[in-house]
C-alpha cells in the first residue's frame, strides 16, 4: 500500500472510531454527520465522501459481512463442499470473535439494538449477504440443478447464519464475555450444521 493509500484509510477508520463513539454515546439517530465532522477534524464533505451512508459509519464492515458467505464459496479447497467451507470459515471467525460473526461488544450491540435506522440497515446486509451466497452456489452447481436450487440452499444457509449473529448479539446484551459465547456457540453451531447436513449430498452444493 502507498502512501497516499495508507492515509486514505488512516482518515477512514479515523472518521469511523470518531462516529462510533458518538453513536454510543449519544444514539445514532441523535448523532449528525457534523458532529462527527468535529470530532474528526474533517470536512463534513470529507465524511460524505468516504461514507456516502450515514448507517456505514457504524456497519463500516458491510463489504466483508455481505460477501463474506460467497467468498467461502469461491475460496473453497479443491474437492471441498461449499458447505464444508462454510462450516470451517465460520468456526474460524467465531474462534477468533470477529466482528463480521456478531462480535461488536455490548455497548455497539446495544447501540444497534435501539436504533430502528441500523436495524433495519442490517436486515439489508443479511439479505444482500444471501443474496451473494446464492449467486456463488449457482456458480459452482453441476448440471442439472433446477433454477430456482442454488436460491433454496442459500436461503437455509443464510437463516442459520442469521440465526448464529443473532444469538451472539443476544448473549453479548445479556452479559456474557466474548468467551463464553464462543463455547455456547460451538455447539449451537454444530446443530445447525447438523440440520443442514442433507445440503451437503445436494447437486446444487456439491463440490465441482
Amino acid at each position: 500500500m502507498g502512501l497516499r493509500e495508507s492515509k486514505k484509510q488512516e482518515t477512514r477508520q479515523l472518521i469511523s472510531d470518531c462516529a462510533t463513539r458518538l453513536f454510543i454515546a449519544q444514539g445514532f439517530e441523535q448523532t449528525t454527520i457534523t458532529e462527527i465532522a468535529t470530532a474528526a477534524r474533517v470536512a463534513k464533505k470529507t465524511v460524505t465522501n468516504y461514507f456516502p451512508r450515514k448507517e456505514d459509519l457504524a456497519l463500516d464492515h458491510h463489504e466483508a459481512f455481505t460477501q463474506g458467505l460467497a467468498q467461502a464459496v469461491a475460496e473453497r479447497e479443491p474437492d471441498e463442499e461449499p458447505l464444508t467451507a462454510l462450516e470451517r470459515t465460520f468456526r474460524s471467525a467465531l474462534l477468533e470473535h470477529s466482528p463480521v460473526v456478531g462480535f461488536t461488544g455490548s455497548a455497539f450491540a446495544r447501540m444497534v439494538a435501539d436504533s430502528p435506522t441500523l436495524s433495519a440497515r442490517l436486515r439489508e446486509l443479511h439479505e444482500q449477504r444471501e443474496d451473494s451466497l446464492a449467486t456463488a452456489l449457482a456458480a459452482v452447481a453441476q448440471d442439472p440443478v433446477p433454477a430456482i436450487a442454488p436460491r433454496a440452499a442459500a436461503a437455509l444457509i443464510a437463516a442459520a447464519d442469521r440465526l448464529l449473529f443473532r444469538r451472539i448479539q443476544e448473549l453479548t446484551l445479556a452479559g456474557h464475555s466474548d468467551d463464553e459465547i464462543e463455547a455456547t456457540l460451538i455447539p449451537e453451531a454444530d446443530h445447525l450444521r447438523t440440520l443442514l447436513a442433507a445440503l451437503g449430498n445436494h447437486p446444487t452444493t456439491a463440490a465441482s
